[in-house]
C-alpha cells in the first residue's frame, strides 16, 4: 500500500482531480481548516476534500483515493462532537456529501422515500409535508445542518423518539466501498430480508464504507398534538416519572431539563425570537381558535414559568384522534402527578415542535461559551445511581470547575420502553472554532462577547468528559456518535466484537476507511 509521501500528495490530489472534476477537489487551507473541526474536537487538515455530486463521482473519488494509498474520512453535516469525521493522519481525503442532497423518490404507496446522503433531515422533512408524511424518527434538532447519511452513520435521537433512533427507519443503504464498489444492503420495501446486512453498515460512524443513497420507512404524519409540561423538586421524582412515561409508550418525545441547562435554554433567544416561535407555534395549531389559545397561554407565561423549577419534563403526544391525545396526555399528568411532579406552562413543547430545525445557535453558549456533550443511554434500574455518580464527580472537581468557570447541565429523554439517554453538557471560555463561526448564524455571532483559548478549562471537560464516560462504561452503558470516543469493543462480547473485526477486513482490507473509528 502506497502511504504518499509529501512529495507525491500534489500529484496524487492532480490524478484525483484528473478523475472526478478539479472543481470537486478542494485544496484551499481555509476550507480544509473548517473540515479539520467538529463541534468539540480539532485535528489534521485533510490533504483535499472531495464534494461529489453523484454516486458515480463518489465511487470514482474513492476508489481513486485508496488505489494511490490515501484514507478516506467521510463527514454528514459536521454537528458531532466524538471525532467521527477528524483525520487520523496526515493522509486523508474528507468526503463532504453536501452536494448529494438530492430527494430522489417519494413513494406515498409503497411508503418509502429514498435520498441521497447530504440531504438534510429539514429539508427532507419540508418535502414530506405537503403529502402528510414523515419519517418514524424524523431527526435530530441540528436537523438544519445534520444529514440523513451522517445520521445513518453516526446514529441520533430526538424527534419521533418514542419510534427509536433515526436508523431504525432505514430500509436500505447504497454504500461505496473502500475499493470503489457499490454495495447495496437490502430490500427497498421491507427490512431485514434475511440477515440484517442493512443493520451492519448503520451506526458504523463511516468505518465500513460511505453512505450514498437510503431508502427510509414513512408513516402518516400526525394531525391531532397534546402538550405537556411538568416540574420537579428532585431527580428521584424526576426519573420515576421519566420511565414510567417511557415504559408506557404514551409519548412521541419526551426530554427535560436539569436546573442549569434549564436557565442556560432560556437565557438564549431574544423577545423577538420569542414572537417568531410563538407565531410559528400559533400556526400549527390548525384552527384559529387553537392559536388563539395556545398563544395566549405562551404570552401569559412569559420567561418566568421555569424561574422556580429545579428539573423539567416536556412531552409530546401525537395521534390522528384530539380525544386519543388528550387522554394520554391525561394519564401522563397522572403518572407525573404520582411521581411528586406538578403540571407547568406548556410553552417548551409547543414552541419546538412547531419550528423542530432551529438554528444552532445553541451549539456555542449564551456569550459565546464553548459546549459540547457527552451521553449515555442507561436502563430504567441504572438511571439514578448513573446520575447520582454524576453529581459526585462533579462535587470532587467543584473547585477546579468554580475557578475555571467549567459548568454543567443535563438534558435527559426517555427513548424507548427499557432505556432513557442522560446527556450531561459542558460550558466554558474558550476560543471558537472554524466550524462554530462556519455554522452559527452571523447575526447571532456578532452578538456574542466571546473568549481566548483557554486550554486548561478544556483540559478540565476533557477530564469530566472522560470520568461521565467511566461512569457510563461501569453501568454498561451504550452510546450514539461512537466514532473516536466511546469504547465500543469494551461493551461488546468478544466474539461479537470478531464479527465485526472481519467485516471491516473484508470490506476495507487496507485500513484506509475512517481509520480508527468505532476503535476498529
Amino acid at each position: 500500500m502506497n502511504t504518499g509521501s509529501v512529495d507525491t500528495v500534489p500529484a496524487m490530489l492532480a490524478q484525483l482531480a484528473a478523475i472526478v472534476g478539479a472543481a470537486h477537489v478542494l485544496t484551499d487551507p481555509d476550507a480544509c481548516d473548517l473540515y479539520a473541526h467538529d463541534v468539540y474536537s480539532s485535528g489534521l487538515r485533510p490533504v483535499a476534500v472531495l464534494r461529489p455530486v453523484d454516486t458515480a463521482m463518489l465511487a470514482r473519488g474513492v476508489a481513486e483515493a485508496t488505489r494511490m494509498g490515501l484514507a478516506i474520512v467521510p463527514r454528514g453535516g459536521g454537528m458531532s462532537y466524538t471525532g467521527g469525521y477528524i483525520c487520523p493522519h496526515a493522509h486523508c481525503v474528507l468526503i463532504d456529501t453536501g452536494a448529494m442532497d438530492a430527494i430522489i423518490a417519494i413513494d406515498p404507496v409503497d411508503m418509502t422515500v429514498t435520498v441521497e446522503a447530504g440531504c438534510s433531515w429539514e429539508k427532507l422533512y419540508r418535502a414530506l409535508r405537503p403529502h402528510g408524511l414523515r419519517v418514524p424518527a424524523w431527526g435530530t434538532l441540528s436537523g438544519i445542518h445534520a444529514t440523513v447519511g451522517g445520521g445513518m452513520s453516526q446514529n441520533g435521537v430526538f424527534w419521533g423518539a418514542g419510534h427509536g433512533t433515526v436508523v431504525t427507519s432505514a430500509l436500505a443503504f447504497d454504500i461505496v466501498l473502500a475499493d470503489g464498489r457499490i454495495l447495496n444492503s437490502g430490500s427497498a420495501f421491507f427490512r431485514p430480508y434475511g440477515p440484517d446486512v442493512t443493520g451492519l453498515f448503520a451506526s458504523d460512524c463511516g468505518a465500513f464504507g460511505v453512505k450514498a443513497r437510503i431508502t427510509l420507512q414513512l408513516v402518516r404524519d400526525a394531525t391531532a398534538f397534546a402538550y405537556g409540561s411538568f416540574a420537579f423538586d428532585g431527580h428521584h421524582a424526576l426519573f420515576a416519572a421519566l420511565s414510567e412515561v417511557a415504559r408506557s409508550g404514551l409519548a412521541s418525545e419526551c426530554f427535560g431539563f436539569d436546573p442549569y441547562l434549564q436557565a442556560q435554554r432560556m437565557k438564549r433567544e431574544s423577545l423577538t425570537k420569542d414572537a417568531q416561535s410563538l407565531l410559528t407555534m400559533m400556526k400549527a395549531q390548525g384552527s384559529a381558535w387553537k392559536a388563539i389559545k395556545a398563544g395566549a397561554g405562551v404570552i401569559a407565561a412569559g420567561r418566568s414559568f421555569l424561574d422556580d423549577v429545579p428539573f423539567s419534563l416536556h412531552m409530546i403526544c401525537e395521534g390522528r384522534h384530539q380525544s386519543a391525545v388528550n387522554a394520554d396526555m391525561a394519564a401522563i399528568t397522572g403518572i407525573v402527578t404520582a411521581a411528586g411532579g406538578r403540571a407547568i406552562e406548556n410553552t417548551i413543547p409547543k414552541i419546538l415542535r412547531a419550528n423542530p430545525f432551529p438554528p444552532v445557535n445553541s451549539m456555542v453558549g449564551p456569550n459565546g461559551e464553548r459546549w459540547v456533550p457527552v451521553h449515555g443511554f442507561l436502563p430504567h434500574s441504572r438511571l439514578v445511581d448513573g446520575w447520582e455518580a454524576i453529581q459526585q464527580l462533579y462535587a470532587d472537581h467543584r473547585s477546579d470547575m468554580e475557578r475555571l468557570d467549567v459548568h454543567a447541565g443535563a438534558m435527559i429523554a426517555g427513548v424507548s420502553r427499557s432505556a432513557c439517554l442522560v446527556e450531561p453538557v459542558f460550558f466554558w471560555p474558550d476560543a471558537l472554532n472554524p466550524l462554530h463561526r462556519h455554522a452559527v448564524e452571523p447575526a447571532h455571532l456578532a452578538k456574542l462577547s466571546g473568549f481566548p483559548a483557554n486550554a486548561e478549562a478544556r483540559a478540565l471537560v476533557a477530564l469530566l468528559r472522560q470520568g461521565i464516560i467511566d461512569i457510563f462504561r461501569a453501568r454498561d452503558a451504550v452510546h450514539l456518535q461512537i466514532a473516536r470516543t466511546y469504547p465500543l469493543r469494551n461493551g461488546h462480547d468478544p466474539a461479537a466484537w470478531g464479527v465485526l473485526m472481519a467485516l471491516k477486513s473484508t470490506v476495507d482490507p487496507d485500513g484506509l476507511m475512517n481509520p480508527g473509528s468505532l476503535g476498529l
